[in-house]
């Protein structure tokens, strides 16, 4: 795959799915992505970051980093225009009493109107004559495991699978035979849901790809306890196996975030097992997950990437992720693994937080490019790394803030800066303290200008907005990942200001969309 980010510099802007406008009460990949997809392209953005696309767990405030499965895209985002544009729906079913909030994605209330949506849909649907789904089961062994996951999780009141009866949740193989049989119609519902999602994907991949907008996804590193990707595949995580609770889970020590550090509580991995099987069962299961990322992105950013070198293991029982030990990753060798069975990936490195010079020179040995954070650069030091003076290369991508961030308008405001600091960041882009260009402006303007081969700013901060509108605290259990835009916001001011700044720091391109093109050379 070739180096994508090293043909030209780019611009995009960061804004998760669920944050678009519908009238559903959540963004999803139909109409809504695609009209996004056209405000990027007339804003002269060639790369549009999303979060995680998978299924979310109410359980954890619908976080995208917490899924019950890391091979699926979530339901919750599939359109409803799209289901009637294929006929798998009516027009009247699209009709709705919900009072969805333009501003706040509603997950229980879209939910419950989307279930009954997709219920029709299936009824609708030619299971057995429908060769494209039959080709999409066969194709993608990790729906068997999911499918029938997902109904034992009905069966169990939604109880975590480490919960079930035993034998289930030691996948006894008579056991999952017999529920198999039993629960054939609704195992085939959860492998239609995800041939619906992969359906509309491809319809907004090929949209981006006529727009020259590339789609830059997210891999968490973890994968949640009550997951099928630790419930099928036991042997590769440190469980206890009497009581299939993990010894040791993930989490960062005390850091810029938290001062009690941060207990995510997924299962660690079983990098260091002794058994050439699991080891080659880890190596296997990563294969398959970076294939099946690359299917619907292409870029993907690995969230937490330092634990490839080392991660904070912190005993289970512990409540705070103040205590843990750091423990060596897989290292070079895995990626090299990696990369001999699949070739180059377009990956970006998140080597943000307590980063050790070990991690800069396995991200470097990979040659990936990392991330450069703003918000990160004004403590008073003049050799901060992440000041754009101070970049010795342009592999990398600088960010205004990420969706863990205050708005810069937000952190602009904070009292951890005082007027010191404000001042030197408003000189930094050739302002004063006083003038009225907007903090957002003048971030966007160092970005912009700076060696980075990519920039990518959060929507919000390309709207100036502050803090009531973040999109995620870490540490912070719940009121998270419910932001969202309105059609409003996205203006035709904002894409000719948009389109302005990166025509003049080199960043657009004037290629015209691909169909533009074709239909020109029809026409001679």
């Amino acid at each position: 795959m070739p180096n994508l980010l090293s043909q030209r510099r780019r611009s995009g802007i960061l804004a998760h799915i669920s944050s678009l406008p519908s009238p559903y009460g959540i963004g999803d990949i139909g109409h809504s992505s695609h009209r996004f997809l056209e405000f990027l392209a007339k804003s002269g953005q060639s790369c549009w970051q999303f979060l995680p696309f998978n299924p979310t767990n109410p359980l954890f405030d619908n976080s995208p980093y917490m899924s019950v499965a890391a091979f699926a895209g979530s339901p919750l985002l599939i359109s409803p225009d799209l289901l009637k544009q294929s006929g798998l729906v009516s027009a009247k079913s699209l009709d709705h009493n919900y009072d969805f909030s333009p501003f706040q994605a509603d997950y229980t209330a879209s939910w419950n109107f989307k279930k009954d949506l997709l219920a029709e849909a299936f009824t609708n649907f030619e299971v057995e004559s429908n060769m494209a789904f039959q080709l999409f089961c066969d194709r993608h062994r990790w729906l068997e495991d999911y499918a029938l996951f997902m109904v034992l999780k009905e069966q169990h009141t939604n109880r975590g699978w480490f919960q079930w009866p035993r034998m289930l949740a030691a996948r006894d193989e008579s056991t999952l035979k017999k529920h198999y049989l039993k629960h054939k119609e609704r195992i085939l519902y959860y492998k239609f849901e995800q041939f619906i999602f992969t359906e509309q994907w491809k319809q907004l991949r090929s949209l981006a790809t006529d727009l020259d907008i590339l789609l830059f996804g997210d891999i968490p590193i973890y994968v949640g306890l009550d997951s099928v990707d630790v419930w099928a595949n036991q042997d590769i995580y440190d469980l206890d196996p009497d009581t299939f609770l993990p010894n040791k889970v993930s989490g960062v020590p005390p850091d810029y975030f938290s001062e009690t550090g941060q207990r995510w509580g997924n299962p660690l991995y079983n990098w260091s097992s002794e058994s050439v099987e699991v080891r080659k069962q880890l190596e296997d299961w990563w294969v398959d997950r970076f294939s099946n990322v690359f299917e619907f992105v292409d870029i993907a950013r690995i969230d937490h990437f330092r634990a490839f070198e080392s991660y904070w293991a912190i005993p289970a029982e512990n409540d705070t992720a103040v205590d843990g030990d750091w423990v060596k990753g897989p290292g070079a060798g895995f990626f090299k693994k990696i990369q001999r069975r699949l070739g180059e990936l377009n990956i970006i490195a998140e080597d943000l937080g307590i980063i050790t010079q070990e991690v800069i020179d396995l991200r470097d040995k990979l040659e990936l490019p990392g991330m450069k954070v703003l918000q990160f650069a004004f403590d008073g030091n003049p050799d901060n790394s992440f000041l754009p003076y101070n970049y010795n290369t342009s592999n990398c991508v600088v960010y205004t803030g990420t969706h863990d961030n205050e708005t810069t308008v937000g952190w602009f405001l904070n009292h951890q800066l005082n007027d010191d600091l404000r001042k030197t960041i408003k000189e930094l882009a050739n302002r004063t303290l006083h003038d009225d260009s907007g903090i957002h402006n003048d971030l966007m303007y160092l970005a912009l200008s700076s060696i980075g081969c990519l920039t990518i700013f959060p929507l919000q901060d390309a709207l100036g907005f502050g803090n009531d509108c973040r999109m995620n605290s870490p540490g912070v259990p719940e009121g998270n990942w419910g932001w969202r835009c309105i059609d409003e916001y996205l203006s035709e001011e904002l894409s000719i200001s948009l389109r302005a700044r990166t025509k003049l720091f080199g960043r657009y391109s004037e290629s015209k969309p691909k169909s533009e093109i074709q239909a020109e050379m029809a026409k001679k």
